[in-house]
């Protein structure tokens, strides 16, 4: 089996710097499978908590999950893809075969479950080797590398006139946060929304109550530069919840009522809450936010039953890939989403863990590593 070299940005432990290494990877792809040349990745806050020991995580394994690139070569059973195309990754590669799967829940998928969210593939193994040593591939995706060989179900093809860097990020951020407004949580035209957390999920939760016709969109956060991006995106109010009571304020722009809608983007207990005692009698309160390891969040569930009130989860916006995928895609060509605004800093990947040290700083929306740049 013939191999071509890897650049790639290797985990090796918690807490410790990113390694840049040079790995390979077979130029053959299995049955099912499809080599992509990456050409950008997001630098999202998910591969921080590996980064930073919040999630338990194997070493080696090379990081990223929010890519996008051109096919490279596919495998002897793969009709629905082609050499050339452009195609942005997905970190929940589906079976289409579970029964998530054709009940139209692919970020359900059984098997991804149990293989593609332990960092591997279908069949249990990684694709990336360094001399004998195997590395692992973050949710069998592996963006922060040069290629990246990944299941077909995982590859969602793209018109080849979207800038690829933004197109990345539609992979993760874009898709989770406009997902759970459209897809989990089907916001009504005409609602009353709020948003905990002005990253780039939270953001585009934003974008995603726009969209859905929110009359009234209330971004929270404790950053007044993101709270100005906030209103970039679409909201109409905004919360310091640093200098204001949160809860106080949102029941003064309700009406007392409580908002329909409020959206946690950002993964801590308290904030998780503070969503839930936020919506009005009847009201839903959706998780979209990523927390450590072992993290619990308290309720009343007397509240929960008298009130009628709802606390759900989404995970990647209840997305279908590929339709979702492609059609996020067009509606940034046509000048309904905006991608642009959120790419802050473009960057090569040598510079990978200086963008983990702004995130850590809160600074930005999304580092973006651009290949061959």
């Amino acid at each position: 089996m013939s191999t071509i070299p890897v650049r790639a940005a290797v985990f090796v432990g918690p807490n410790a710097p990113l390694e840049i290494r040079e790995l390979q990877i077979s130029d053959q792809p299995g049955p099912n499978e499809v080599l992509v040349k990456l050409a950008a990745s997001g630098v999202c806050h998910s591969d921080l908590h590996a980064l930073d020991g919040d999630w338990e995580t194997p070493a080696p394994l090379v990081l990223g999950h929010e890519g996008a690139g051109v096919v490279l070569a596919v495998g002897s059973e793969v009709t629905d893809l082609e050499v050339d195309d452009h195609v942005i990754l997905s970190w929940t590669p589906s079976c289409q075969k579970c029964e998530f799967c054709v009940s139209g829940n692919p970020v359900l998928c059984q098997l991804a479950n149990e293989t593609a969210y332990q960092h591997v593939f279908f069949d249990g193994k990684p694709r990336l080797s360094d001399g004998e040593q195997d590395v692992k591939s973050f949710l069998a995706v592996g963006s922060f590398g040069e290629y990246a060989m990944v299941p077909a179900s995982a590859a969602i093809r793209i018109r080849k006139d979207a800038p690829l860097a933004q197109a990345a990020l539609v992979g993760c951020a874009v898709t989770t946060g406009i997902g759970a407004v459209t897809n989990t949580a089907g916001v009504e035209p005409g609602s009353t929304v709020l948003v905990v957390g002005c990253g780039g999920v939270g953001l585009n939760v934003v974008q995603g109550a726009r969209l859905a016709g929110a009359k009234q969109i209330i971004v929270a956060d404790v950053s007044n530069e993101k709270l100005e991006l906030g209103r970039t995106f679409g909201a109409t109010h905004v919360i310091n919840s640093r200098e204001v009571d949160l809860l106080d304020t949102v029941r003064e722009l309700t009406g007392g009522r409580g908002v329909d809608y409020a959206f946690e983007a950002i993964g801590l207990p308290f904030t998780i809450e503070a969503c839930y005692e936020a919506i009005r009698r009847g009201g839903t309160a959706v998780v979209v936010g990523q927390v450590a390891d072992g993290v619990k969040i308290s309720i009343d569930p007397f509240v929960m039953s008298d009130q009628e009130k709802k606390l759900i989860g989404s995970n990647y916006g209840s997305s279908r890939q590929s339709i979702d995928f492609p059609k996020i895609i067009d509606l940034y060509m046509e000048g309904l989403v905006d991608l642009d605004s959120m790419v802050t800093d473009r960057i090569t990947l040598d510079g990978v863990n200086d963008a983990f040290a702004e995130m850590r700083q809160g600074r930005g929306i999304r580092s973006v590593i651009e290949y061959g740049a």
